[in-house]
């Protein structure tokens, strides 16, 4: 990609007849891809924590694009239970996905623990989207140029795994639990790439992240300084939610990705920008830790992932 071309939603190639399944579609990043997507005829299934304001997504959609392909289902990703019924009803109802997009996400909240008693922001951003990876891949093999695009950020360059403290019950940072997540979703993107291509499977598994960008993510869970910092002081900087998208929508719809690409603004410091390819941190990488959050996350979930018999 030649980012002195600033790659826009009007190089999305016809994406008639594909389906698409996106985390968080109500609002901010998840939004604006949803909408990209649908203008370039895609089958969006809008994936929401609350129906209501996924329902009000769609309106807000098809108001100025009526024949908008949109599908709204519940799907609550701190709630493993949530996600299993998700994946059994999508599984019901369509064959096959050709995209997944793990874009939903929680930022910097008081500690909290999910339906299943784990940190929020590593329940939510983590393990719910590697449960529900695991649960429609089989739909995604049988997909069109099937390709799994994990958002994180580049702030996973500054995280550290707490293994030891996973819950925070010991001592819990706000931030430094968010960065976690970030970083789970990296190693995640990563060791899932390794493991499909030894497996010889069709799907992609892609990263990208959306610099800095103003969305509910900033205002709505982050408490204290956090909230301060990056929803009021640094706002002036962000992108709006449909500049931040461009590096998923890139990574999602894209003819020249290839599996294990990560995504990211092409500005100074990687805030703003059109996308191009960026570098994941080299913890991202490493073997030894994608084996052990894989691990972890298979028993954490219950989740295994079918991968096919290398040829």
């Amino acid at each position: 990609m030649n980012s002195q071309q600033r790659w826009t939603t009007e190089q999305i190639p016809d994406q008639s007849n594909r389906v698409f399944v996106v985390t968080g579609a109500n609002s901010g990043l998840g939004l604006a891809t949803t909408r990209a997507l649908a203008r370039k005829g895609a089958n969006v299934i809008l994936a929401v924590r609350d129906e209501a304001k996924g329902r009000r997504a769609v309106a807000e959609i098809t108001a100025g694009q009526p024949d908008a392909q949109l599908e709204v289902r519940r799907l609550d990703l701190a709630d493993l239970d949530s996600v299993r019924d998700f994946a059994d009803g999508l599984r019901a109802d369509h064959a096959r996905l050709d995209v997944l997009v793990n874009n939903a996400g929680v930022m910097a909240p008081p500690r909290t623990l999910s339906a299943q008693g784990h940190e929020l922001q590593f329940a939510a951003n983590h393990l719910g989207h590697f449960a529900l990876t695991g649960l429609l891949l089989d739909q995604l093999s049988a997909g069109d140029n099937p390709r799994v695009v994990t958002v994180s950020s580049a702030n996973h360059r500054q995280a550290k795994f707490f293994f030891d403290d996973l819950s925070g019950e010991r001592k819990y940072s706000p931030m430094g639990y968010y960065n976690q997540s970030k970083l789970a979703n990296a190693v995640f993107g990563w060791e899932l790439h390794q493991r499909l291509t030894a497996a010889g499977s069709p799907v992609r598994s892609v990263l990208a992240h959306p610099g800095y960008t103003l969305t509910n993510l900033q205002t709505s869970s982050p408490v204290g300084m956090v909230k301060l910092l990056f929803g009021k002081i640094l706002s002036p900087l962000a992108q709006t939610p449909d500049q931040g998208a461009l590096s998923q929508l890139y990574a999602a719809t894209a003819p020249d990705m290839e599996g294990g690409q990560f995504i990211g603004p092409d500005g100074m410091g990687e805030l703003r920008g059109a996308p191009k390819r960026v570098q994941l941190a080299p913890s991202a990488a490493d073997a030894a830790t994608g084996r052990k959050l894989w691990d972890l996350s298979e028993e954490l979930t219950a989740v295994k992932f079918a991968f096919p018999a290398a040829a």
